[in-house]
């Protein structure tokens, strides 16, 4: 009774099924191991040795201590821990799988020391490597492009512990074959991602959403207010643009990673002194905390909050610290959005907020679905969609053709033929 199209579809479920439930459990081991050892580093051992943890010296030591561990991973484990994070994009092709270990020992000694990066990039890496390897031996006609989006799209459903934001992703990734309609193709790829949202919830539900004040009517003059914020957010989001090749030149000119990374963590120690211990960490609970106390910060308070975890951002992405940058710039968004609420605080602070994520995950990941998607889901409303996907157009158009946050890997190598030629 089922069209061959449909058949086809079949085959890859149970596949997909797998992948998905592995993506996740593989993402829960990690961050359940992470966040052990960030209760051991910043409340056990300080409490036994009654070290106050907010005093300046705990912070920089901490974070130069994790500096220097993870450049030790990188240096000594087998594969360097992985490709460098600034040069690589969220979805790629697979790595060696002696890279793995050291990957998933540097990511976790950063989230816990209180690096300012999230697990994204480092979970889609070490996921796309262990389904690809496994799809190879088991199915080798499949080619290895097909099991790398069954295992990204298995891993962001269980990141964000939804299938949408996925099925946003690959909706302008898999284009092209007029011949096979979209749906056909995103199928796979949505049951992975389903797999991998339900088998995260069992253990933690991933939440994004701020208490905020719901926007319950929709006015006119909000898509000015939306569009001006959108704006901001993106101007001072391309200043850490221009700025992270440069800093990524200055610390990788330090040939030691030990050493590159050692300097990289005393740094964001000295930033954490400046934006305070809220600026520490992935971002996901610090936003919420901050949504929760905006009223407590004053304006200078939270610019310097805002500046200082972009900056933290650039910081850690350029030195080398295995991460990705999604969820800080989420949190440099919120602080963004709370800050001009209470310079304007007749803007509605649903639409500041969501506005300013928006801009933020866009200059920094310069992909417009996954921005809408992250700032529906920090600020959720029906009522905010039409905005967001108003204001949206002129970002795009001001963004169109900019640089990345990315440094290019194949330049030194352009240099050096240069130089011989």
């Amino acid at each position: 009774m089922l069209h061959p199209r449909a058949k086809t579809m079949l085959v890859f479920t149970l596949p997909a099924l797998l992948i998905g439930i592995l993506s996740s459990l593989i993402l829960v081991a990690i961050m359940m191991l992470a966040g052990a050892l960030q209760t051991l580093l910043w409340q056990h051992i300080p409490s036994a040795l009654h070290i106050d943890t907010s005093s300046a010296s705990w912070t920089l030591f901490m974070l130069t201590l994790t500096g220097l561990g993870v450049g030790a991973i990188i240096k000594y484990m087998p594969g360097h821990a992985g490709p460098d994070p600034a040069t690589e994009s969220l979805i790629g092709p697979p790595v060696a799988l002696n890279a793995l270990p050291g990957l998933a020992l540097a990511l976790m000694l950063g989230l816990a020391g209180g690096v300012s990066l999230g697990p994204e990039y480092p979970i889609t890496v070490i996921n796309i490597a262990l389904v690809a390897t496994a799809g190879r031996y088991l199915l080798p006609k499949v080619p290895t492009m097909d099991w790398v989006i069954l295992a990204a799209a298995g891993t962001i459903g269980a990141l964000f512990g939804t299938p949408i934001a996925a099925a946003l992703i690959f909706s302008q990734m898999l284009g092209g074959d007029k011949d096979v309609p979209l749906w056909d193709r995103l199928f796979a790829p949505l049951v992975a991602a389903g797999a991998g949202a339900l088998t995260t919830d069992q253990f933690f539900e991933p939440d994004f959403s701020l208490n905020i004040d719901p926007y319950d009517a929709s006015r006119l003059v909000d898509v000015f207010s939306g569009s001006v914020v959108v704006l901001i957010a993106i101007a001072i989001g391309m200043v850490a643009v221009w700025l992270f090749p440069h800093v990524h030149r200055l610390f990788h000119s330090i040939k030691n990673p030990v050493l590159m990374l050692g300097l990289g963590g005393f740094v964001l120690g000295l930033l954490a002194l400046i934006g305070g211990e809220i600026t520490l960490f992935k971002g996901l609970d610090e936003m919420k905390q901050l949504a929760e106390s905006d009223q407590l910060f004053e304006i200078s308070s939270m610019l310097a909050i805002t500046l200082t975890k972009l900056a933290a951002l650039v910081v850690a992405a350029a030195c080398g610290f295995r991460g990705g940058r999604i969820f800080p710039a989420v949190f440099v968004g919120v602080s963004l959005g709370l800050m001009l609420h209470q310079y304007a605080p007749d803007v509605p602070a649903a639409v500041t907020v969501s506005c300013a994520v928006m801009g933020m995950v866009l200059v920094v990941t310069r992909d417009g679905w996954l921005s809408l998607f992250m700032a529906a889901a920090v600020v959720p409303g029906l009522k905010l969609l039409p905005l967001l996907c108003i204001v949206m157009l002129p970002a795009w158009l001001l963004l169109a053709g900019k640089p990345l946050m990315l440094v290019s890997k194949y330049l030194p190598a352009r240099k050096e033929n240069k130089e011989a030629e």
